[in-house]
């Protein structure tokens, strides 16, 4: 049996016995060199980190195109740098499942140091700081989730976490937001050193969202004498601190234990899952990386690790084919209807017909049509090979429950962009939307935490979960209900949904697919089966 911890170097055939690839170069000497000379941080050390980020480093530590590893940082996670990281040394497994079921794995090692950056912990609050005042340092790359930028709540109003890193300044930043503001007001007083800010999180726009984000602080800051103007004019100079916009996918979720499993056959001893972490990670062949070619002090040669740089207009267009057509909203509908209809494994929801025949409606007939191809993805091959052979890799163990967490952080994006576009084209083009209707009635049936079936299940976490669960404390699943006195609040919001659904002319019909969602056990189904 082979570990993470064996020495990959002196070593080499354990891992080749257990069919592992290792680095080509010396972990204690790229810890070095990072010490001596920082250039990348990554917020998030999660899964998709760990599958991703950290093999494209990996890829160029290998080449000796970069010398300098990862340094990565939690902001709410004390337990992930002392459990999933510092016992193995800062390794990790990658696990790539090909759709037969085969695996390619990676031994991960361009991780430098984790640590956790919060000022409970005054360790990683100093030394991270430390490293965001040194000239080397060129990017910061993030994977946080979309409520990690989130300063506002439902009604557009600051929450009163922003409020209190806006008036008590940047040392007791307590949101990840603020405690990032944090170190970029470091660097400016270090001499306004120019640094890149790529979010790679997963919605459209990204980049102007952060950037919107830490100006939202530091302006704040600026108003309450913590910060001088200059430090929101460096923040404001592209030159100076940029904000790439950027595309990302690679379905990456939770370990699990029919991996581990297959994994300790192989001979491969360190396969515990601890919640939603383990020392490995398993992911899909399929990825992509767009970034906007942004960086003020210069980058490491990301491209020759297959990452695609070119000019934010591109970055855009993938984005939106992504996020706003051929996936993400496909995703989010599985994850309500997989959740309601009991399913456990997305690749098991695609033998449902109904359940099919839904995100092949949508994809092809109410989004492909509005999608503008931005030249290095095709649209029509991307949803194809999704629909084909992604969503229904049983060897991707990837769940409903996950694709239906923080939900109403993501419909204004993934759906009310492409509505947005049905209303450019004038007259009453939104009024033939059938599939997005019927998602978001799906979702506000969800939000009752009563399956199909009848049965209470616990949805998913979402921010606003407990407000919206209020608003819809009256329905009843079989009982007659006032539809429209409960939806309306919610249907109106335009925080959510991008749009007032009411003022646009979909409010009543998501008011009728949700009336029909709720007329007993079996409506869900039934109301599936009839858009087929």
């Amino acid at each position: 049996m082979v570990k993470l911890t064996d020495d990959y170097r002196r070593d080499a055939r354990l891992f080749k016995d257990a069919g592992i690839t290792v680095p080509q170069y010396d972990q204690a000497a790229m810890k070095a060199a990072t010490d001596a000379h920082p250039v990348w941080v990554h917020f998030g050390g999660g899964n998709l980190f760990r599958c991703f980020h950290a093999k494209v480093a990996q890829d160029l530590l290998d080449s000796g195109d970069l010398q300098s590893g990862i340094i990565v940082a939690t902001t709410h996670s004390a337990t992930i740098p002392k459990t999933i990281y510092a016992p193995y040394e800062n390794r990790m497994l990658q696990v790539v499942v090909a759709p037969d079921g085969s695996m390619e794995k990676n031994l991960i090692a361009s991780v430098a140091h984790a640590l956790y950056y919060n000022r409970a912990d005054p360790f990683g609050w100093f030394v991270l700081r430390a490293i965001f005042e040194q000239p080397s340092l060129q990017l910061v790359t993030m994977t946080i989730t979309e409520k990690g930028y989130a300063l506002r709540d439902m009604n557009g109003e600051l929450t009163a976490d922003a409020q209190y890193d806006i008036t008590h300044g940047p040392e007791v930043a307590n949101t990840a937001m603020g405690a990032i503001a944090r170190l970029l007001f470091a660097r400016y007083q270090s001499g306004a050193l120019p640094i890149a800010m790529v979010t790679t999180d997963n919605f459209s726009e990204n980049g102007q969202y952060f950037e919107n984000a830490i100006l939202t602080i530091a302006q704040g800051w600026l108003d309450n004498g913590f910060v001088p103007q200059g430090f929101v004019d460096y923040l404001k100079d592209p030159k100076q601190v940029s904000f790439p916009w950027t595309m990302f996918d690679r379905i990456t979720p939770a370990p699990a234990q029919s991996v581990a499993d297959q994994l300790a056959r192989d001979g491969f001893e360190d396969t515990t899952i601890t919640k939603t972490i383990a020392p490995f990670g398993n992911t899909e062949q399929t990825h992509y990386l767009v970034i906007e070619d942004s960086f003020p002090n210069g980058r490491p040669p990301l491209e020759k690790a297959g990452v695609i740089l070119t000019d934010r207009d591109t970055v855009n267009d993938a984005d939106q084919m992504k996020v706003t057509a051929c996936l993400n909203p496909l995703h989010t509908a599985l994850g309500i209807f997989g959740s309601l209809l009991g399913y456990t494994a997305v690749a098991d929801e695609m033998d449902n017909p109904d359940l099919a025949a839904l995100v092949k409606r949508l994809g092809y007939q109410e989004d492909l049509p509005v999608v503008k191809d931005s030249k290095i993805i095709n649209p029509k091959k991307f949803l194809d090979t999704l629909i084909e052979q992604r969503l229904p890799n049983k060897y991707i163990p990837d769940t409903p429950q996950r694709l239906a967490t923080d939900a109403s952080q993501m419909l204004s994006i993934r759906y009310g962009v492409t509505i947005q576009h049905y209303l450019d084209q004038g007259g009453d083009t939104v009024q033939k939307l059938v599939a997005i209707p019927l998602i978001l009635a799906g979702w506000c049936r969800y939000l009752l935490g009563v399956d199909d079936k009848g049965e209470i299940f616990t949805p998913s976490p979402d921010p606003l979960l407990a407000d919206l669960q209020k608003e819809l404390r009256s329905v009843q699943v079989g009982q007659t209900t006032d539809v429209h006195a409960v939806l309306q609040p919610i249907l109106s919001n335009k925080q959510i949904f991008g749009h007032d659904l009411y003022a646009i002319g979909l409010g009543d019909k998501v008011e009728a697919d949700f009336k029909q969602m709720i007329a007993g056990p079996g409506a869900v189904a039934q109301a599936l089966h009839e858009i087929a």
